[in-house]
């Protein structure tokens, strides 16, 4: 007997797949991502199958999990406590831990910050208690709220629109096009909702978003802004706060979550959130599940952030800025600003090419070169296209610099 045909709609996820091609499969066959790595230093890798190369892979972009201020930190942590303590914070947690929030708290000129073990669960733990309503520092209508999601903002927000849409309704709008934000606070604001946007700061394949143009248009709904800066942090500010927190005028405004990344640029291991007071952190530490239910961050790399954290304060983290800001105003000319992101604060260049089989040649010369680089392609970018992204940092020098261009050059 034949069997009606299911005349169900493919889910967003069953969507993705299938209009996604194998390039990924490719890259990890032909040995151009997936490396491992047995040794480094600096920038320079020991490759398992042998050899050194040079990396513009990890997203660490002031060098900072090589300071010796991490390293003895890490190394005390393990004789005094062993590798972990496995107890939720609410329970029993390490000094560590209140030091390091209090340093981070001084970064961000008083404003509360909340360690996670990463900004995925950031997002988990955080989101759903906005949207609620039940964070005292962000109020929500009675008719309860209405999430917007950006096009571009990060994978570990877009997955978590199942879980928002029990809260309030979570639909998506693109930058790209210029009305489309406005559209969409005109619609959530005709159901009397409390509209929440999700962004990123810092994009992590190209681009900065203008959080403070997208505030600007949340005031007349009384929406907030919660932006994923996990890339940002670190990279800019005295004390480096990061892109979205100076953006807005090296404050945080009353509105505005910043959820950011320690394990990036700032040179250790976790995520954490910023909240305006310490009623936010009480709701946090009480009902965040991943606070709750969860371990906090390992023992050693969680005193590493504290390390990291003083390097912050105390003014060594701007001056390794410096070299990481000179060392993009030299690969941009060395390319001649051709690169995505070219001329801006952000770390990410990228050499975007019209097809998958150029970004795949370009991959294999600059391996072939001793090279390694991301390469990326749908859903990262757009469907047919690919790019390989180049991270910078303080720690590449000009001779890693040149090496690359005249590489990547080559190849266009």
């Amino acid at each position: 007997m034949t069997q009606p045909q299911s005349t169900r709609s493919p889910n967003w996820v069953e969507s993705r797949i299938s209009r996604t091609s194998d390039a990924l499969d490719r890259a990890f066959d032909e040995g151009l991502t997936g490396h491992t790595i047995t040794a480094r230093k600096g920038k320079r890798v020991v490759l398992a199958g042998g050899g050194e190369a040079l990396e513009f892979v990890s997203c660490s972009y002031l060098g900072l999990e090589e300071h010796p201020a991490l390293i003895a930190a890490a190394e005390e942590a393990l004789r005094r406590f062993g590798v972990h303590f496995s107890s939720s914070r609410n329970r029993m947690r390490p000094h560590y831990l209140h030091e390091l929030e209090d340093l981070l708290s001084q970064m961000y000129g008083g404003s509360r910050a909340v360690a996670f073990t990463s900004v995925g669960t950031v997002h988990l733990g955080l989101l759903p208690l906005l949207g609620t309503g039940a964070l005292p520092g962000y109020p929500i209508a009675p008719a309860g709220s209405a999430f917007l999601i950006e096009k571009t903002a990060h994978s570990s927000m877009q997955i978590l629109r199942g879980l928002l849409g029990q809260i309030g309704p979570a639909h998506r709008f693109d930058l790209a096009d210029p009305g489309s934000l406005d559209r969409a606070l005109r619609e959530v604001g005709e159901t009397g909702r409390t509209p929440v946007v999700l962004v990123d700061g810092v994009g992590s394949m190209g681009g900065l978003i203008d959080v403070a143009g997208i505030l600007a248009a949340l005031r007349p709904y009384g929406g907030h802004l919660y932006v994923d800066d996990a890339h940002g942090i670190s990279i800019t500010g005295a004390r480096g706060a990061g892109y979205a927190y100076e953006a807005l005028g090296g404050r945080l405004p009353e509105n505005v979550v910043i959820a950011g990344s320690l394990s990036k640029a700032f040179g250790g291991s976790g995520g954490f959130a910023l909240v305006p007071s310490e009623a936010d952190v009480r709701v946090l530490r009480k009902f965040a599940n991943p606070l709750v239910f969860g371990h906090s961050i390992m023992l050693p790399l969680l005193a590493a952030n504290v390390a990291a954290a003083e390097l912050h304060v105390n003014g060594e983290v701007a001056r390794l800025q410096e070299r990481l800001w000179r060392n993009a105003e030299t690969f941009d000319a060395l390319t001649g600003g051709r690169l995505v992101n070219a001329g801006l604060r952000s770390p990410v260049r990228g050499a975007l090419f019209p097809t998958e089989e150029e970004a795949f040649r370009a991959a294999a010369a600059l391996k072939e070169a001793g090279i390694l680089i991301l390469p990326a392609f749908f859903p990262t970018v757009a469907k047919g296209t690919g790019l390989a992204r180049f991270a910078l940092s303080a720690l590449h020098e000009r001779a890693d610099l040149e090496c690359a261009a005249k590489v990547l050059e080559g190849t266009r």
